[in-house]
């Protein structure tokens, strides 16, 4: 990482003083982001796009129990500033390859001028695709906890841009639901909306509001504070706390997350953004190289009534063997009775014979991941007890499920289970989970996450619809990683759709593959039953898509009308363009693969798909760089693409 200082005149420029204000600018390398801090009354920012005011003087500051609000009366005095310009290789390859991290930072000392005198040191980081601060509080002059009660960051939004907006309604949740297209206008002081939040400003700027680096703090939720278009940081209270009461305690110096806002004059700068990885630490396991992403099967009751015996589990990894993929997932009820004090997360059930599941996965070459409940893991401390088990067993990773909280006390909770597993060996897949932040940088073990509204939710709701898988690419995965479960074969119409066992997919099967490309998940665990998609058509596909990548292209697309999406692995490109449920036809210019000759494999919706969405056309044909392919997409529908060297 290089770091210089620079002149104040280029980059970080102090504008002025009059009387007791004090104005400092910072820059993003290429000049097309501003954030303007000004310290007058209060501590105000504001953000620049290209000459557009994206948020407007918005305000920092916080709340605390037993001590005066620390929002207002302070003086500058200390500064740093820093050019950062890194690239680094990230273990675990969601997006690419090799990650520049170059942004301008300016770190700002504030001292309260009277009173007691308290301290909050905030630093902004301005990155070519965004915007990032968070602040340090330090000890109180009191021996013991302080306690946070209300952050005052707001998010001042200019104009009353188009927004894509998810309410859990609650600060408890699984955070599975859907983002619904609104006015930003329609946030108010009783919404409690998830993150991230997307915006369209028009004229070619999109913004997105997430966090990153969410450690011994809170995660946190948008409202307002009763202004319109004001929006604010809502804290998860800790447990026993009404949503007014104490929300983070600390008796040594803490960090905020850094508030993040993404920028960029298209939508697919977003979601090719590493911003959030950027704002985490690097890599904190010495040698990480037994981290292996993946394909995993997986015996879940979602593709019927499994039933958790040993030749369901042999059958799953034979399956798993045949596919060509690394994993095999045994869910619930593996080690009996579950969030039940009597659960015993170290020992099998009767009818599960551990050590021959090890076994006989080791044949095929499979590894196996088991899963878990949360308060099995918590109580008495049991992980540390069972995670050195699984390591001597042999055990691949633990998916931990029902966390349904992003309080301090969960948030910690978090880093000690993921720190514990990198300690053995683990990899780690949260489910009932909240949104990711970047931790996968610093522990890439933390491979995968729910946190959203994925396949499951065919088998038991009516929820599920192409609008919504498509806008998913465009908003939740802006976070980070996403263990939707994609795979399901049963494809059908809406109108063919109910909820059943087994479970139906209302989308067509080439939908289905898009999904595997378009969503981000370096563990890509695959739903459905092998006798669903054992020499069904798609099912060579899913034997040759990789689940990390080099590099990642936005094509074209729009929140809710239809995506398109190419990512790299070696020399090889995967396209992946996924419809809602109008049918359409789009242009995909080949602008992205190598100069000369290709061969393109493609899997694309049947000429019948509308009336059978199980159908594909799948072909091979050559291509050149700047090629124009245009593509037909049903109702519903999809299409995947391999495209290689031409020998």
């Amino acid at each position: 990482m290089k770091f210089s200082n620079l002149r104040l005149t280029l980059i970080f420029l102090l504008i002025a003083s009059f009387g007791h204000a004090q104005n400092f600018e910072v820059f993003s390398p290429d000049h097309s982001i501003i954030v303007r801090i000004i310290n007058s009354d209060k501590v105000r920012y504001s953000v620049t796009f290209n000459g557009k005011v994206v948020i407007q003087e918005s305000e920092l500051g916080f709340e605390f129990k037993s001590e005066p609000t620390m929002q207002k009366d302070f003086v500058v005095i200390d500064r740093k500033d820093q050019i950062i310009n890194e690239t680094w290789r990230p273990v675990v390859r969601s997006k690419h390859a090799e990650v520049v991290n170059n942004c301008n930072e300016t770190q700002l000392l504030f001292k309260e001028k009277a009173g007691l005198r308290r301290q909050m040191e905030t630093t902004f980081r301005v990155f070519n695709d965004g915007v990032a601060f968070h602040s340090r509080l330090f000890r109180s002059e009191k021996n013991g906890h302080r306690q946070i009660t209300k952050e005052l960051t707001t998010f001042s939004i200019a104009g009353n841009p188009r927004a894509w907006v998810v309410e859990y309604g609650k600060y408890s949740s699984s955070q599975e639901s859907e983002f619904f297209e609104r006015p930003i206008s329609y946030v108010s002081h009783q919404t409690i909306a998830g993150l991230p939040l997307l915006m369209d400003y028009g004229n070619q700027c999109w913004v997105a509001i997430t966090e990153a680096n969410i450690d011994n703090y809170p995660a946190f939720y948008i409202g307002t504070n009763g202004k319109q278009n004001v929006l604010t940081t809502k804290l998860a209270p800790l447990p026993g706390e009404d949503p007014d009461g104490v929300k983070a305690r600390f008796d040594d110096e803490v960090y905020t997350p850094w508030r993040v806002i993404m920028i960029g004059d298209t939508p697919g700068k977003l979601i090719e953004s590493e911003i959030i990885q950027n704002l985490n630490a690097p890599c904190a396991i010495p040698d990480p190289s037994w981290i292996k992403p993946g394909i995993s099967a997986w015996d879940h009751w979602w593709s019927g009534d499994v039933k958790m015996e040993m030749p369901v589990i042999r059958q799953y990894i034979d399956f798993a063997s045949r596919m060509g993929w690394s994993y095999m997932l045994v869910d619930w009820q593996w080690y009996g009775k579950y969030a039940d004090p009597a659960a015993d997360i170290t020992k099998a059930a009767p009818q599960i014979d551990m050590p021959e599941i090890i076994r006989y996965a080791k044949s095929k070459n499979i590894r196996i991941i088991v899963w878990l409940y949360n308060s099995d893991v918590n109580r008495n401390s049991a992980y540390k007890k069972a995670f050195p088990i699984y390591r001597e067993w042999g055990i691949a990773g633990i998916k931990i499920d029902f966390m349904d909280r992003d309080d301090q006390d969960m948030v910690n909770w978090y880093h000690d289970i993921i720190k514990c597993a990198a300690e053995n060996h683990l990899m780690v897949d949260f489910h009932g989970a909240y949104k990711p932040d970047g931790i996968i940088r610093t522990y890439p073990n933390m491979i995968t996450r729910e946190g959203v509204m994925g396949n499951e939710y065919y088998k038991f709701s009516d929820r599920m619809s192409p609008e919504h898988n498509v806008k998913l690419a465009f908003t939740r995965m802006l976070a980070g990683q996403m263990d939707y479960t994609p795979g399901g074969f049963l494809n059908v119409t809406k109108a063919q759709y109910k909820n059943q066992t087994p479970t139906l997919v209302w989308n067509t099967r080439a939908a289905e593959l898009s999904k595997f490309v378009i969503y981000e998940s370096p563990l890509t665990v695959v739903c459905d039953h092998p006798d669903h998609i054992l020499n069904q058509p798609g099912s060579e596909f899913l034997k040759i898509i990789p689940t990390t990548w080099d590099d990642i292209r936005f094509i074209s697309g729009y929140p809710g009308d239809f995506v398109a999406i190419a990512k790299r692995t070696g020399n090889e490109w995967y396209v992946g363009v996924m419809n809602n449920s109008k049918k359409k036809e789009i242009t995909l210019k080949l602008d992205f693969i190598p100069a000369g000759t290709s061969v393109i494999d493609i899997w694309a919706d049947g000429d019948d798909a509308n009336e059978v969405p199980a159908h594909l056309n799948i072909l091979s044909r050559k291509v050149s760089f700047g090629d124009q392919l245009k593509i037909k997409l049903a109702n519903d529908g999809g299409w995947v693409a391999r495209i290689r060297g031409d020998k």
